[in-house]
Formats: C-alpha cells, structure tokens, sequence
C-alpha cells in the first residue's frame, strides 16, 4: 500500500508543470516606434499571445538555446494587422519535463495590441502585392502604394534613369498624392 501511494506521489510530482510569472509591463515592442504619434496608435480589442520554446525528448533538447523572448514578443505582434507594440501584458515561462520521456521549455507573452492605424489605412499589412512605394512627404506624411510588379519595374527604371517624368506615367497615383502633399 506504501509503495502505492510513493508512486503515485511520485508519478503526480513528474507530471506537474510549473510555471513563472517573470514580469508584468506597461508597454512593450521589438518594432521601431514613432513615439510622436502615440497618440493616434490604438489598443486592441482582444488580448494576443506569443510563444517560443522548446522540446526535450528523452534527454536531448530540440532547440539549441533557452526561449528566446523577442521572437515571442514578434510572434503576438505580428498575429495583428498594424501592430506596433504589445500594453499591460504579462510575461511567463513554462517547463514541464517527464524524466527520460518528455518536457518542454516555453516563453510566453501575452497583452493587448498596440495598433498603428496608419499600417492598416495603408493595407500593407494584408496586401497581396509584394511590392510596396513608401514615401516620406515634406510635411511628415507617409505614402504608401501597393504596386503590381509592372509598376514597381517601371519605378525602378524611372528612378535609375533619375527621369521624373517616366516615374509619374509608372505611378500616377504616387505622384498625384506627392504633389498634394509637397504643396
């Protein structure tokens, strides 16, 4: 009976995780921020979870470091179009091991989107099209185009050859919006 209840102590002490709260933070982000607007960023409506780790099997650990917390923290920002940065979330970590058998080493954050409505306006984040013009105008605007592959050849032509006129007949729309605004 003892060495019943010795293994199941045992076996129920192998199979537990344990899992550490490492820190809770304000804001937090791996992206290059203009912290000049801030205050047209917004938060998001659902919280976003990011992950990195990695398994053990039988003694032999899968990855060739700890969990790397920036590519956790990537991996929550990029899950939302226009994300700059992550609020209020908390970081954890996560290792579980069955001795000989089986464990796992995870890093995980969590925390509510910080949203640059400029990226997602733009429709850079979801764009089929490889091929994006941005242009930084006079008064601190960003342009941003999609272009098809034509269009971006065209431009890269226009721009080696310094024709501004060939670049305005590849991209009417990119020019129209840089007059606009340099005016």
């Amino acid at each position: 009976m003892n060495l019943k209840l010795g293994l199941l102590v045992v076996s129920v002490l192998a199979l537990t995780a344990c899992t550490t709260r490492l820190v809770d933070f304000t804001i937090l982000s791996t992206k290059n921020i203009d912290l000049s607007s801030m205050a047209t960023y917004q938060r998001g409506s659902q919280r976003v979870e990011g992950s990195d780790g990695y398994h053990i099997i039988v003694v032999i650990p899968t990855g060739l470091s700890a969990p790397n917390l920036k590519e956790a923290i990537d991996a929550a920002i990029e899950s939302v179009p226009g994300a700059v940065g992550l609020v209020d979330g908390v970081v954890y970590r996560t290792v579980y091991w069955i001795p000989f058998i089986y464990g796992r080493d995870m890093i995980t954050i969590e925390g509510t989107p910080l949203i640059d409505t400029k990226l997602v306006d733009a429709g850079t984040t979801n764009s089929s099209s490889n091929y994006v013009l941005r242009v930084h105008n006079e008064d601190g605007t960003v342009t941003t185009s999609n272009l098809s592959e034509d269009q971006y050849l065209e431009a890269s032509l226009a721009l080696q050859n310094d024709d501004p006129d060939q670049l305005s007949l590849a991209l009417p729309e990119a020019v129209s919006g840089l007059s606009k605004s340099s005016n």
